[in-house]
Order: structure tokens, then sequence, then C-alpha cells
């Protein structure tokens, strides 16, 4: 397929080419008119003015974003036969011309073919199809006119033509290679030898068109290779550049020869299948190739003398006649591999209605997010944290967004929003600072806690300046025995990603007396040399776990494990989630220290978390209060 720029490239030609004609042939015209030869050559201006006339309408109908591909490669027909029409046509006026040698036309004919034949050359060498033949064409006839004139100096003019010909063909060529050689570095990865991301949008987008007229279904695989970032880091980009050339070796094999393969870029791949009738069997076909190209690129790779092993997640996104834009439906696609991420990788997954719907609500989620904190829609809550004798000894600070539009949005739909979009270091640092104005204010007003939680995001923990910001904070609001009461969450899935620069972030936040605890322990993250190597001081049993106590054996005893685990590696344990008696009996039978959860307290605004400590015991005159979820 010829990119966008070929086809404007030869749609600008056809108005240089009308003029020329249009201009050229009003010469010939009155030279008709005054040497005798008026009628041959009007009727041959009125052919000219047809064809130009129908050039025009070629140059008006182009449209490259909105055609299909069966009409593109229709019009570009149309284009070719209009160049070898308005060129037969100067190879028709010289022989009308060529044999008025008595009034020394043909002098003016001779140097017309050779100038059109330049300009052949020159206009057209986009496309060796129609230079080729047009040159020769043009340039022929005069050769055997030169020929045909009997004397010496016919011959030594026929072949001062034959070499021009050569000339032209040649500078057309030449031409030609450096327009491919171009054209294909600017559509084509260099390492890969595939498509780039620019072609393939604008191949799709001609695929959308076509689909849009047929009525037809096509599908897109977006194929990601799982854990490649770990072949560049151990063993070298090197080897991750010819592991990237064996995949694509195997999706080449995979793949049906119409179906075009592209590289996005990185370790991602994209593939354009073929047309089907029905949605259905579209999908049918996708997923099929698709777990094919899951066997085969699990198959192991040997590369200097090193064996490896890798995986794939592919998201499928299918192509109908209500297409948007290319770029949503790469969207789509990539959302869906993203879900097979999400899921353990190595696996498929289709974009469906239902996963649509949850796009779109996240697209408003993540415009209004923008204008939630001005707008003053962001709150706190505070979920109290007792000890076995059912005293407040601490709270985690929870974030809160009600909107106008939306209503209440739960944290686990809007926090992984503001983490894809950056929008998690504003939102964290208006979270971490009213947190510590409020362990301040509640230290002045007699309200004393053991230790206050503040969630941590990956995206803030890694920043550069996120130390910086929580040691001004702390200047500014704390002194040292309130920072020792600081409590930073972070999630096992932080861990994951990143152990060392995780590791190196919690140490310098450590130096100023702030302590770690570990959320959502046991979801499958962690691994006990993770433990060991982060300075953690405290482990959140996650609420799965507590919420199956006395329905799950199996839950019994990974709870047990992690609280011997915890009291081995001497950390404290807070169980999350705790909702009845007989879950807090057992954990504190298996030596649970810290409770947080509805059977005690639900999350409460700052007014209501002071007047629920003030009722506690420890209180001055206080009763023993249990409230209600």
């Amino acid at each position: 397929m010829q990119d966008r720029h070929f086809h404007e490239f030869v749609r600008r030609q056809i108005p240089v080419l009308i003029v020329l004609a249009l201009s050229s042939g009003t010469g010939y015209l009155v030279l008709g008119w005054l040497y005798g030869v008026f009628t041959p050559a009007f009727v041959w201006y009125l052919l000219n003015i047809a064809t130009s006339a129908w050039g025009v309408q070629l140059y008006r109908r182009f449209d490259f974003a909105t055609m299909s591909e069966r009409r593109r490669e229709a019009w570009y027909r149309q284009f070719t036969v209009f160049c070898y029409a308005l060129f037969l046509l100067w190879a028709l006026i010289f022989q009308i011309f060529i044999w008025q040698d008595s009034r020394e036309l043909h002098y003016i004919a001779i140097f017309t073919e050779i100038g059109t034949s330049v300009v052949a050359s020159a206009l057209l060498a986009s496309d060796r199809r129609l230079f080729k033949p047009i040159i020769l064409v043009l340039m022929i006839p005069l050769i055997v006119y030169f020929t045909l004139i009997g004397a010496w100096y016919g011959h030594v003019l026929a072949l001062f033509a034959a070499i021009l010909t050569w000339v032209l063909l040649y500078a057309a060529r030449s031409t030609n290679n450096l327009l491919l050689k171009t054209r294909h570095q600017a559509t084509h990865d260099a390492l890969s030898g595939l498509h780039n991301r620019h072609y393939f949008i604008e191949h799709l987008q001609q695929r959308m068109n076509s689909l849009r007229e047929s009525g037809e279904y096509a599908y897109l695989l977006l194929i990601d290779l799982d854990h490649f970032k770990t072949v560049n880091d151990t063993l070298g980009h090197d080897v991750g550049d010819r592991l990237l050339q064996d995949v694509v070796a195997r999706l080449l094999r995979c793949v049906a020869s119409d179906n075009l393969v592209a590289r996005l870029g990185g370790d991602e791949f994209i593939v354009s299948g073929g047309s089907h009738a029905d949605r259905d069997a579209c999908e049918r076909a996708a997923l099929v190739l698709s777990r094919a190209l899951l066997e085969k690129l699990k198959e192991p790779y040997t590369i200097d003398n090193h064996q490896l092993h890798i995986s794939a997640s592919i998201g499928v996104s299918l192509l109908g006649a209500s297409a948007a834009s290319a770029t949503r439906f790469i969207k789509e696609a990539d959302i869906a591999m993203y879900e097979v991420k999400a899921k353990g990788r190595d696996g498929v997954f289709v974009f469906d209605e239902d996963m649509s719907c949850r796009v779109e609500t996240g697209l408003e989620i993540e415009r209004l997010l923008h204008f939630a904190l001005p707008n003053n829609e962001i709150t706190l809550h505070y979920q109290p944290q007792l000890d076995r004798s059912g005293h407040v000894i601490g709270a985690e600070a929870l974030v809160r967004w009600h909107n106008p539009t939306l209503g209440q949005i739960p944290p686990d739909r809007f926090i992984p929003i503001a983490e894809q979009t950056g929008l998690i270091l504003e939102l964290g640092r208006h979270i971490l600072e009213t947190s510590i104005r409020t362990l301040r204010t509640w230290h002045d007003a007699g309200i004393l806690l053991d230790q206050f939680s503040i969630n941590i995001s990956m995206r803030q923990l890694t920043d550069p300046t996120f130390a910086d910001q929580v040691e001004g904070m702390v200047m500014r609001h704390l002194d040292d025995h309130l920072t020792r009461k600081l409590m930073f969450e972070i999630t096992e899935s932080i861990v994951a990603d990143d152990i060392l620069r995780i590791t190196q972030a919690m140490s310098r936040l450590k130096i100023l007396g702030i302590r770690f605890s570990m959320d959502d322990f046991g979801t499958g993250y962690s691994s006990l040399s993770h433990l060991n190597r982060l300075p953690l001081d405290e482990i959140k049993i996650d609420r799965t776990f507590v919420g199956a106590l006395g329905e799950d054996e199996s839950s019994h005893a990974m709870v047990t494990t992690i609280l011997n685990l915890a009291g081995l590696l001497g950390l404290k344990t807070v169980a999350e989630g705790v909702e009845t008696a007989s879950q807090h009996q057992f954990l504190a039978q298996h030596g649970c220290m810290i409770f947080q959860g509805y059977l005690h307290s639900k999350p409460l605004i700052k007014d209501a978390f002071e007047q629920f400590y003030r009722s506690q015991p420890h209180a001055p005159g206080a009763a023993p209060v249990l409230t209600a979820p």
C-alpha cells in the first residue's frame, strides 16, 4: 500500500501537467491557424481540454482521509490513465507537426517532444510504471524520425536521441529509487523491518473506510512481550534486539501474508487481521490467531548461548462499520492488553462493550478529576485503629471524592486513574499535607495516637522530589516525636515493580523517623527476600483473608502464617476489614496487635473521629463503646 505522502505527491502533479498542457497547447493552436493545420490542431486541443477537465475532477475527488482502499486504488488507476492520455496527446501533436518541414514547424515539434519527455522524467519519477513507458512512447517516434531523414546527420541525431532517452530513464529511475528509499525509512522500523506506527495508523484509517463501505468486520491484535525489560537489563540491548528480531520472524510465519504486522515501539507489535462478514466469526478468528501466537512466542529462544523464555500479552479490538478513529481502536487493543497484564500475563483479552463503558466512565472520571482539588471535592476520612483492649491507638487517612455530577466515586476507581495520568502527585501531596496538619491539630487537642497511617503510591515514592516535600511538611507542622508517629503504607505491587528504587526511597524517609507498613499483605506479589530487604515496621493483613475467617480453612492457615512470619521478623500486625467478633477473637488469639474495621468503626470525618476517640475507655470518665457498621 502506498502511503499518504505518495498519493499527495502525485496529486500535486495534476495541476502542473494541466497548466503545461493547456499553455503549450494554445501555442500549437495558434501555429495551426497560421500555417494551415488548424483543423487537426483544434481537434487535438479539444481533446486536451477534455483530458485536463478530467484531471481537475481527479484532483478535487481525492481525499486520503476518507477514501477506502478500493476507492483509493480506483483513483490511482484513473490518475494513471489520465497521465497516459495526456502524454499520448503530446505524441499525437508531434505526429501532426513533424511533417510540416516546409514551414519549419518540425523544429518546434522536435523541441516540444524532447521537453515533454523531460517533464515526464521529472514529474512522474515517483512511479516506475508511469515514467518508463511514457518516456519510451515520446522518444521512440523521435528516434525513428531522425533515422528516416536518411542523411548522415539524421543517424547522429537518432543516436543522440537514444542517449537522451537513456539519460531520462536513468534520471527518473535514480529519483524513483531515492524516493522509495526515503519512503521506506519513513514508514518502516529500522530494527525489525516491519512497518512503523505512523504507517500503521494510516493503513488502519484506510481499512476502517473500507469496512464502513462493505459493512464487514476486522480485528487488531496488540502484542506486548512479557518481562522483555528483564532481558535488556540483564543480558544487554544487543541480545534484546536479536530477541526482537526472532520474535518478528515468528510473527511473520504465523500471520497470513495479506495481514499487516507493524512495530509500535519497544516490545509492542500490532497485527491487522482479515475481513469477516460476521462479528462473531471475526472474534473467533482473532482468538485462534492470538492463541497460536502465544504458543509460538513461548517456544525457547537461543541467542549467544543463552536460552531465553518469554511470553506475551495480547489485546484484541474488533473493527466495524461504526469505526471512530484509528488511534481509538489501537487504544482499545491497548486497554485489553493491559487487562491481560493485570490478570497475570500470557493470555488474550477481547475489548468488549462492558470494557468500553468502563473506559468511557474512566475518561469522564479523568476529566473531572482535574477539577476535584480546585473545587474542594476531595476530603479525608479517618478509620480508627484499636489495640486488643479496645483503645484507639491510631488512624488511617482514607481519601474520598464526591463529585456533583458523578456522585461518590470510590477510591479504587479514581486512584488508579490518578496514578496513570500523574495526577496522583498533586492529589498525594494534598492528602499528605492535610493528614500531617490533622495529626498536629489532634495532638494539640489531646488526641494522642501511637501511629497515623497514610497511603503512598508508587509514583509518589519514586518521585525524586518526594522526600524533600515530606521533609518540608514535617518541619513546618511536626516535631521529631510526632514525625515518628507517621506510618506510610505501601502495597505489595509497589515492591514488585522495582525493589531497589523502593528500598532507597524508603531508607531516605526512614532517616526522618517515618515508619512503613505493607498494605494488603498476602495478595501474592512479595517474597520473603523482599520482606527481609525492605525497612518495614508493620504488616497489614489483607481484608480478603480476614473476611474469610470462619468460612475457609485455608484463610485460617494463611492468617496464622502471616502472624507467625511477622513475629519472626519483629513486625507489628494490623488486621483490616475486621467485621465480626469471631474474627477479632481469632486474630487476637493468634497474636494480632491492631484491629481496623467496621466491627469497631467505619471511616469517619474529622469531627466524628474526635468524638469517637473521646468516647473510648482511655478518655477520662468514658464508658467502652462499640459502634455498629
